[in-house]
């Protein structure tokens, strides 16, 4: 529930529950609540409830079939067609999906035979008990060429099903197909919804290779689109906040035993985007846990890389790197749980172990490995996509390189923007207060009054008041400059209905005391001659007006915000390198203020000649 209301409204975590703006009020108090077990969702300022179906037919203007079929298509599950050669796909793959099922269950059941009786003691010497055993359907697969193959044959199964199901080795030079594993400890893989779509085997003899394998690509199963474990560890993950990932599957059913259910595994693969996806569906930060040997680091170390182009706010990884020589399975048994969580709770945020990286690439002895190391730096983060995101990575990295090269080096490394700056300072005393630092709102009074922007979104709204709710969230959020337009964007956002027509919205706020100041909103001159701020520009041209003011208002509270720390720094530490942060920000500021909205005509609905932006 909560992935779908999501894709709608903004939520923050609130117990066991998610809470949000209403999606079908305008409010400035979340009453907007989803409870995953339930799989509900209860929004209480507009008096209504539902299951998933109830909310994609209610904010999407869905009948129900539409709902589900929406639906269906989010989870990755086919709906009922028509066409025959769909039907014949359907079949097929229904078909498959019992064929391994019923291989699960051949698997288990030689697990309990005497025939399994090699696996069972590997299985207790590794600590995992009878419950372990049932609750991850572990199974033993026969050594003989032949076994599941007869014994699927005797269902009623096709070699051609067996083969689409991964579970025979064929090929133009094998006359005839054979079992894909023998002689392994077999570990069912489930998708989502816990249907068994492949198995992964472990060898139980020395010198067979390789130790595991999995089974090959098939139209169920893709190595890169899963996770071991995803079907029992999404509730728990949910409940708990988090996900552990590990490499191995003995290590997941270990760290369930110790108590972490929420813990999956990759596949054999090196972490993919694909899997980074289903991790942060289950969590903001999930915590990759990886083997204290080489092997282990080099493993953290790709999946940063893999990482680093899809982060954003609210999607990042931390990194858990256990003792040296031991993996999950090892530090469970031996330390039981509050081992285990002792390493959860160090785990490292992904800043720092991009900068570990780096640091361990080679040696930082002469100029020219540092400046590597610089660019190395520059280079890795600027692949982060979200600009903010990249903007604070850089300011990070930053001090990390002054803290590791000492102060006399404070004046080095990046600029704001990620740009390099050939500022190498060796002086070791502060100057005197500069010019720049004069200029700063710590030694000036700051402007109070409403900018010309935040005037124009006000204006805006009271014109069509149609866009309030369309951009209720957005509005919400914003920092007013002045505490009038604040309080008059608060007043627009409890009143104002999409019905309403300009001026049935201005007399309802009028009534409550705003009529001067709409008044001199009118007046403003540089909002009268923005043709599309005024009542008679088209909706649409009105909306597009609006989102160019709300994203470059939201930009440049940003900056304003980093402007304050950048003045604080400076005041602290009065140095050419914190100067020269101060005025790249203001730079950024000058650049943005220079790019204002172009709120000339748009809209072809409203007469005007459409235009490039």
């Amino acid at each position: 529930m909560s992935e779908v209301a999501g894709q709608v409204v903004r939520l923050k975590k609130a117990g066991r529950e998610w809470k949000g703006l209403s999606p079908f009020n305008a409010e400035k108090t979340p009453s907007f609540h989803v409870n995953d077990q339930k799989g509900a969702f209860f929004d209480f300022s507009a008096g209504k409830n539902g299951d998933i179906f109830r909310f994609v037919m209610e904010t999407q203007g869905l009948s129900f079939p539409e709902a589900v079929e929406k639906l269906a298509g989010m989870a990755g599950l086919p709906m009922p067609v028509e066409t025959p050669e769909a039907q014949v796909q359907e079949r097929r793959r229904a078909t498959a999906l019992e064929t391994l099922e019923m291989a699960a269950d051949f698997f288990e059941r030689q697990l309990r035979s005497p025939a399994g009786a090699r696996a069972r003691a590997y299985l207790a010497e590794r600590g995992l008990d009878d419950r372990a055993r049932e609750k991850f359907r572990l199974g033993f697969s026969p050594g003989e060429k032949f076994a599941l193959r007869d014994y699927l044959a005797g269902k009623g199964c096709s070699a051609e099903t067996m083969i689409e199901a991964g579970l025979l080795t064929h090929g133009p030079e094998i006359a005839v197909p054979y079992d894909f594993f023998r002689d392994r400890l077999m570990f069912p893989i489930c998708d989502r919804s816990g249907r068994v779509i492949a198995f992964g085997g472990r060898a139980l003899a020395r010198d067979i290779q390789p130790k595991y394998k999995n089974s090959a690509e098939t139209g169920l199963f893709h190595k890169g689109a899963n996770l071991y474990n995803l079907h029992n560890a999404r509730k728990a993950a949910h409940e708990r906040g988090t996900v552990v990932a590990v490499e191995g599957y003995v290590d997941v059913i270990s760290l369930d035993a110790a108590g972490f259910p929420n813990a999956v595994a990759g596949l054999g693969t090196a972490l993919t985007p694909g899997q980074c996806e289903l991790l942060w569906k289950m969590a903001e930060e999930p915590i990759l846990c990886f083997d204290g040997d080489r092997a282990g680091r080099k493993a953290a170390f790709r999946a940063l890389e893999t990482a680093l182009p899809l982060i954003a706010p609210g999607r990042t990884l931390r990194f858990a790197l256990l003792p040296e020589g031991q993996d999950p399975d090892d530090l469970a048994r031996a330390g039981g749980r509050e081992a285990v969580q002792s390493v959860f709770d160090a785990a490292k945020p992904l800043v720092e172990m991009l900068f570990q990286r780096e640091v361990e690439a080679q040696p930082l002895d002469t100029p020219e490995r540092r400046a590597g190391l610089e660019r190395r730096l520059r280079d890795a983060a600027g692949q982060i996509v979200d600009e903010s995101l990249r903007r604070h990575y850089f300011d990070d990295l930053r001090e990390r390189l002054n803290q590791l090269f000492g102060r006399a080096r404070a004046a080095g490394g990046f600029s704001r923007g990620g740009r390099f700056s050939a500022r190498e300072g060796g002086a070791q005393a502060s100057p005197a207060v500069s010019s720049s630092l004069r200029q700063t709102n710590l030694f000036g009074a700051r402007r109070e009054a409403p900018t010309p922007r935040e005037n124009l979104i006000l204006a805006l709204l009271l014109n069509h008041p149609g866009l309030v709710a369309r951009h209720a969230e957005d509005i919400a959020r914003l920092e007013f400059a002045g505490a009038a337009g604040a309080r008059l964007r608060d007043a627009v956002l409890g009143v104002a209905e999409p019905d309403h027509s300009p001026h049935e919205l201005r007399d309802l706020l009028s009534a409550r005391g705003y009529g001067p100041q709409i008044e001199a909103l009118a007046r403003d001159a540089t909002i009268s001659t923005l043709w599309s701020a005024g009542p008679d520009a088209h909706e649409d041209d009105a909306d597009y007006s609006l989102r160019q003011a709300l994203t470059l208002h939201r930009k440049q509270g940003e900056l304003h915000k980093e402007l304050r720390r950048a003045e604080t720094l400076l005041a602290r530490d009065p140095s050419e390198a914190n100067n020269a942060i101060l005025a790249d920000i203001r730079a950024e500021l000058s650049a943005l203020e220079g790019v204002e909205a172009t709120i000339e005509g748009f809209g072809i609905r409203s007469g005007r000649e459409e235009k490039a932006v």
